[in-house]
């Protein structure tokens, strides 16, 4: 019970998942987060009430334009990650997000220099790799300003 109240007391945390565009769109169509081909144990460090940053790297997954843009820009509304059956066994994890529905895409290298995880990280695209990441509340608050999304000002942030 105990870690149960800690994590519910806990601050919100802001995260960059690394997903194409197309997939981002379907997430953002349908209020859900699926990330590292659909992967439980990445969405269950998340929980309600963080933030989450898309970053897609290209256009498709395999065959698509190179992009690299934050695309989408959501809070977890979620509880817990689940399994959604896709068909032909492929059984990926999603978590509910709500997600700000007018958004203007960013491209990386407009913000690139303001970003700490990029200034502290100098091939930070090892972190990208990772499929998702967290990032510091300070850089949450640039690409929301540059993505034109308004966060809720409260302290925990």
């Amino acid at each position: 019970m105990r870690s149960q109240i800690n994590r519910h007391h806990q601050p919100p945390r802001a995260w960059i998942g690394v997903v194409s565009r197309a997939h981002v769109l379907r997430g953002v169509a349908g209020g859900f987060a699926q990330l590292c081909h659909g992967r439980h144990g990445p969405l269950a460090r998340m929980r309600a009430d963080d933030w989450l940053v898309y970053y897609s790297p290209t256009t498709e997954l395999r065959s698509g334009a190179p992009l690299r843009a934050f695309t989408a820009f959501g809070r977890v509304v979620g509880d817990r990650p689940y399994a959604v059956d896709m068909g032909a066994g492929f059984v990926p994890y999603r978590l509910d997000v709500e997600y700000a529905r007018e958004v203007r895409e960013t491209p990386i290298r407009e913000l690139g220099a303001e970003l700490e995880f990029v200034r502290r990280h100098s091939n930070w695209g090892m972190l990208a790799r990772r499929g998702l990441f967290e990032i510091g509340t300070a850089d949450l608050h640039r690409i929301a300003d540059a993505m034109g999304v308004s966060i809720p000002l409260c302290k925990s942030l």
